[in-house]
């Protein structure tokens, strides 16, 4: 059980321990997959296929030409030769509605794609049993974390010292949780669902794609492994931009006080992007958090960098407060997991 406040701050990086892709990949399938040159060629791809419908299909309830589709597509395809995100895209096109609207159309297809074809499946091979098979991936030491020594009796307590702030769109937690629960302590599927919904408390500067069927609000229903949602036009208003969430003062508040609150701070496949750090914190922290990082990946530079804007902006007065782990996201949890629990 997590016994100190804490807040795990989730990126893309952990998101690929289930074969999610990451931001350049993400990157480069959309422009793949906006290459509409390659159309009655031998070439032609069925995610070109399925994105030319989505966008025909946007174009009609904007009233925009086939010209001017083919000219946004073709605008974000270049724009990723140059590009490290489609975020980045997105937000160098905010004056155009049209490159956003196709931006996040293609954001939507390729993660309800990953979802579908992860290592997470809709449901486990037999009940009471996990969606995904081995323990590579942090989300089943996350599991571990929260479920050991606890009572049944005091299930609804596991939540309580635990927020989580995910900059991923795809929805690997939820789903996953509800079954971690029900391995841990018998329960049936849909009490713990419910006990996810009421108790886990997630923040999503970026939105997601959707919410699942046993969610409830107002956002459009995509269930776990639809691979083609039949409401994918509604699912570009559930996915947010750094400047979009940048006007959404409520939500920004909450982000930074959850940061400003916890005690301890847990950075998984997290790229500390400028932009993704302003949405954390506005100031410099005073309260001399623990921090605990993945840098799995990163050249020595960009270590270097991590390490100095992690002092400085989290207001970090001893060194024995920052741990940097060189590791996956799941090898920093199993291994630190006498730390997480204290």
């Amino acid at each position: 059980m997590i016994r100190t406040k804490t807040t795990f701050i989730v990126g893309a990086g952990a998101s690929t321990e289930l074969q999610f892709p990451g931001g350049p990949e993400l990157l480069s399938r959309i422009a793949q997959g906006y290459d509409f040159s390659r159309f009655g060629t031998e070439l032609q791809t069925r995610d070109s296929t399925l994105l030319a419908q989505y966008v025909a299909k946007a174009g009609e309830r904007l009233n925009k030409s086939q010209n001017d589709l083919l000219a946004a597509a073709e605008r974000i395809r270049i724009s990723s030769k140059l590009g490290t995100s489609i975020h980045s895209i997105i937000e160098q096109h905010n004056s155009d509605r049209l490159i956003p609207t196709l931006g996040k159309i293609a954001i939507a297809h390729f993660i309800c794609q990953a979802e579908a074809r992860s290592l997470l499946r809709e449901k486990p091979r037999m009940r009471g049993d996990l969606p995904v098979q081995g323990q590579d991936y942090w989300l089943f030491y996350f599991a571990q974390l929260l479920t050991s020594g606890v009572p049944r009796t005091k299930v609804d307590r596991i939540f309580d010292d635990v927020t989580i702030i995910n900059f991923n769109w795809d929805r690997t937690i939820e789903h996953f949780m509800p079954f971690a629960l029900e391995m841990a302590f018998g329960m049936p599927i849909a009490e713990a669902q419910q006990l996810v919904a009421a108790k886990l408390k997630i923040l999503r500067p970026y939105g997601s794609v959707g919410r699942l069927q046993w969610q409830s609000g107002d956002a459009p229903q995509v269930d776990w492994g639809t691979e083609k949602p039949w409401n994918i036009h509604n699912l570009p208003t559930q996915i947010f931009t750094a400047s979009e969430r940048a006007n959404d003062v409520g939500l920004l508040r909450e982000i930074r006080q959850t940061v400003t609150y916890a005690k301890r701070l847990v950075f998984l496949g997290f790229a500390f992007h400028p932009q993704n750090m302003e949405l954390l914190i506005d100031h410099s922290l005073s309260h001399n958090p623990e921090v605990l990082t993945t840098i799995y990946g990163m050249t020595a530079a960009n270590r270097a960098t991590v390490i100095q804007m992690l002092y400085r902006q989290l207001g970090l007065e001893r060194e024995d407060l920052l741990t940097i782990v060189n590791a996956r996201c799941f090898e920093m949890l199993r291994d630190y997991n006498l730390m997480l629990e204290s």
